[in-house]
């Protein structure tokens, strides 16, 4: 058991301590922030991130996670690049280059050939007196207090208040291009996220033989065999030209039945819902979730498919979509 307290104490005093240094990087962000993001947002070029070592790394998931929210952006090796890689860079891109001490030699052998291209340079630094900070554009201070490492030697703390910030810039940027879910499935179409972002009313409804369908004519027994044949529990009611006028469940027709059995043989306008909910094909099937999880006075959980004019192309069952998600 002792052991079993010191292991969880050391792992809690790690956490503990780069959450702190995260609050702390939080609390002096200011002008220089707000300067990083104008020079990323205005720049007609890309983004690149660069670091070496563990905040090469760092680096890389930036990259990524910029890529992802809608900043082109790629990740350079500081060493690659001084073997030729620095040709991916071009006059309006910006770099933003990561260094706790900011005198990485690989970073700073780079500096003098970005500045000839042109681009510019952000700092994520721990050290506003070094190299790197100096001869940034604009630094963003990186600095931790000390390691989480208990030589304070292993970059810990300081990869973490890095990656923080550079979430920080991906989320403000996102922000700043009014990046939707639809443009964050276009960029993820082959995960399961993407999938359901990108999932559509069309692709989950049940249409053609599968879409159960009754006039307004007949009666509540023949509405009662529809439902059954296609297992839905409801089926919606058209008029003569196969508009919506109305949706039928069989919930409607066990609670008249309790009250009269000769309800089997009134038109199926008499019970119906009138005007129900409904939803278009091209929606997104989440909004079909949303809006019969929230219908009120209470969730259903069948919902008619009409198009422009109306028509009743398809109905959507919540388990039709849930399978699907």
């Amino acid at each position: 058991m002792e052991e079993h307290d010191k292991y969880l104490g050391q792992a809690k005093r790690v956490l503990l301590s780069e959450s702190q240094s995260i609050e702390q990087a939080a609390g002096r962000l200011g002008a220089e922030f707000v300067e990083a993001i104008n020079i990323i947002k205005t720049t007609q070029g890309r983004l690149i991130v660069t670091g070496m070592g563990k905040p090469g790394y760092i680096a890389h998931k930036i990259a990524a996670t910029l890529m992802s929210t809608g900043t082109p952006a790629y990740y350079l090796h500081p060493a690659e690049g001084s073997h030729g890689d620095l040709g991916m860079i071009a006059k309006n891109d910006v770099v933003i280059a990561i260094s706790n001490s900011g005198e990485t030699p690989e970073i700073l052998q780079l500096l003098p050939v970005v500045r000839r291209i042109g681009a510019r340079i952000i700092a994520l630094c721990g050290n506003e007196k070094s190299t790197l900070a100096k001869l940034a554009d604009v630094n963003i201070d990186a600095s931790v207090e000390k390691e989480a490492c208990p030589l304070n030697l292993a970059p810990t703390c300081s990869t973490t208040v890095a990656l923080a910030l550079g979430d920080a810039i991906a989320v403000v940027l996102m922000q700043c291009r009014k990046f939707t879910n639809e443009d964050f499935a276009l960029y993820h179409p082959g995960g399961a996220l993407g999938r359901r972002l990108l999932l559509k009313v069309e692709h989950v409804m049940r249409s053609g033989g599968r879409n159960p369908i009754i006039s307004q004519n007949n009666n509540v027994e023949h509405a009662l065999f529809i439902m059954t044949d296609t297992g839905i529990g409801a089926t919606s009611v058209i008029d003569e030209q196969g508009k919506l006028v109305g949706l039928i469940t069989d919930g409607d027709v066990r609670r008249r039945l309790a009250q009269d059995t000769q309800i089997l043989y009134l038109p199926v306008s008499q019970l119906m819902t009138p005007s129900p909910l409904t939803i278009h094909r091209d929606k997104l099937a989440s909004e079909a979730i949303y809006l019969m999880e929230n219908h009120h006075p209470r969730p259903v959980t069948v919902l008619p498919v009409v198009d422009d004019d109306g028509l009743a192309v398809g109905i959507v069952h919540i388990t039709d979509v849930l399978k699907n998600y």
